[in-house]
C-alpha cells in the first residue's frame, strides 16, 4: 500500500462512518481509511454512489455482482474482487460464476443474457467504446433503462478500481469475514 491507512478517525462523522462500516462489513475497509479519512468532503458523494448501487439501480443483484467482478478482475482490483465475493457469499451458485467470470464467453455457467452484458462491460472497460454488434447483442436482452444501469454500473466499478489500484489497496479479507458470519448464522439457527 502506498499510503498508510488512518486507523483513528478525526471528527464525529468519521467516527460514525468507521463504526457503520465495521458493523456492516466486519471491519472499516482500507479504501475508507486511506481515501475518505483524508477527503471527508467526498463522503456524501461516495455515500450517494453506494446508495445508487444498493437501492437505485433496480437491477438483478446477481448480474450486478458478476459485472462488477468481471470489471474488477480486468482492472486487477483485488479489493473489489474481495468485497464482491463477500457480498456473494450467501448466494452459493453465484460464487462459482464469479470465479469463472473471466471465461464467460465459453463457460456453460453463463446465459446468453449474462454474456451480452459481460461482453458490453468488457469492451467498454478495455476500449471506452463499444462496437455496434456488441450493443445490438445487449439490446436483444435488456431494455433502455437496464442498458443505462449497466453502463453506469460499469463506470462506477471502473471508478472504484481507479481509486484502489493506483494506491496499492488490495484485498481486505472481507470474503473470509462474510464466510465466518454466514457460518455462525447457520449454527445459530434453530433446527427445524
Amino acid at each position: 500500500m502506498r499510503i498508510a491507512p488512518i486507523e483513528t478517525p478525526k471528527g464525529p462523522l468519521q467516527h460514525l462512518s468507521y463504526w457503520l462500516l465495521r458493523r456492516r462489513l466486519g471491519k472499516t475497509i482500507t479504501p475508507w481509511k486511506v481515501i475518505f479519512a483524508r477527503l471527508p468532503g467526498a463522503i456524501p458523494a461516495q455515500l450517494g454512489i453506494y446508495w445508487g448501487l444498493e437501492r437505485g439501480l433496480r437491477f438483478d443483484p446477481d448480474l450486478q455482482l458478476l459485472l462488477q467482478a468481471f470489471v474488477a478482475g480486468a482492472n486487477g482490483c483485488t479489493f473489489c474482487l474481495d468485497i464482491g465475493r463477500a457480498m456473494a457469499t450467501s448466494r452459493g451458485a453465484l460464487l462459482e460464476k464469479i470465479d469463472a467470470v473471466a471465461s464467460f464467453r465459453t463457460s456453460p455457467l453463463f446465459t446468453e443474457r449474462e454474456r451480452a452484458a459481460l461482453a458490453y462491460v468488457d469492451e467498454a472497460t478495455r476500449t471506452r467504446r463499444v462496437a455496434d454488434e456488441t450493443f445490438a447483442a445487449l439490446r436483444r436482452h435488456f431494455d433502455e433503462r437496464e442498458i443505462v444501469a449497466i453502463t453506469w454500473l460499469n463506470a462506477v466499478e471502473n471508478y472504484f478500481n481507479l481509486l484502489n489500484v493506483p494506491l496499492g489497496i488490495e484485498a481486505d479479507g472481507l470474503c473470509a469475514i462474510a464466510e465466518r458470519r454466514a457460518s455462525r448464522a447457520g449454527r445459530e439457527r434453530p433446527a427445524a
